[in-house]
């Protein structure tokens, strides 16, 4: 069995500019479907974080067939149906400002990217994210990912939209107490959306959790995946 580790980093740094409407999970999922029938892989452990943590829910929703065990790290699942809390509110801010192009970009970079070093006090290797996000072209591709994606996200949780497969796989969920930007319960939410086994892990400490605490999480990692 293969375990499948989506990573976002490099995806739209070509020298032609990719539409918004390629970062759309659904193309993702594809992009991810694709490389398992390349390397020929019947099914595979999919392992995921922020934003890929959604590409692995929409994988095993949408690709049941190629999933075997999915892990979810800091983001539950979508279409769970529940109206966003306060406390979701008040940590997902930084989405709508995301959505507006020219504007986000501005905001962030402005005063030696003040807004972005406040953004994400936890994270490591900061100068190493603003170095690489300085690149021409590089900004904008990041920040896609929340403009295709959360018109979808918004759907799926508004009563009587669109409903999702439910999740086969034997799946784990991992959420962080130090998390700035997302909540346990809509981690623990996705208990909801899960028709196999389902297994919860509460780590202490920031977002970040695979540069974090990396020692835990793979012990914890080839415990659940073996």
């Amino acid at each position: 069995m293969r375990t499948i580790v989506p990573d976002m980093r490099g995806r739209g740094r070509s020298s032609k500019p990719p539409a918004v409407s390629d970062y759309r999970l659904s193309t993702i999922v594809r992009d991810v479907t694709g490389i398992l029938d390349a390397l020929g892989i019947a099914r595979a452990h999919i392992v995921g974080h922020d934003w890929g943590a959604g590409v692995a829910w929409l994988t095993a929703a949408l690709a049941p067939q190629k999933v075997d065990r999915l892990v979810a790290i800091s983001v539950g699942a979508p279409g769970t149906g529940a109206r966003p809390t306060l406390e979701e509110l008040q940590k997902g801010w930084y989405r709508l400002l995301f959505l507006f192009e020219g504007v986000a970009e501005e905001l962030l970079q402005r005063d030696d990217w003040f807004l972005f070093r406040q953004f994400a006090p936890g994270a490591k290797d900061t100068e190493a994210y603003i170095k690489t996000l300085s690149e021409p072209g590089a900004l904008t591709p990041a920040l896609n990912w929340y403009r295709a994606n959360l018109p979808v996200q918004a759907l799926l949780g508004r009563a009587g939209g669109p409903q999702l497969p439910m999740i086969q796989a034997n799946t784990l969920g991992i959420w962080s107490s130090g998390d700035l930007y997302l909540t346990e319960e809509a981690m623990m939410r996705s208990e909801q959306r899960v028709q196999g086994g389902w297994r919860y892990e509460r780590f202490e400490g920031s977002h970040w959790v695979p540069l974090d605490q990396p020692e835990r999480l793979n012990r914890l990692l080839l415990d659940f995946l073996q």
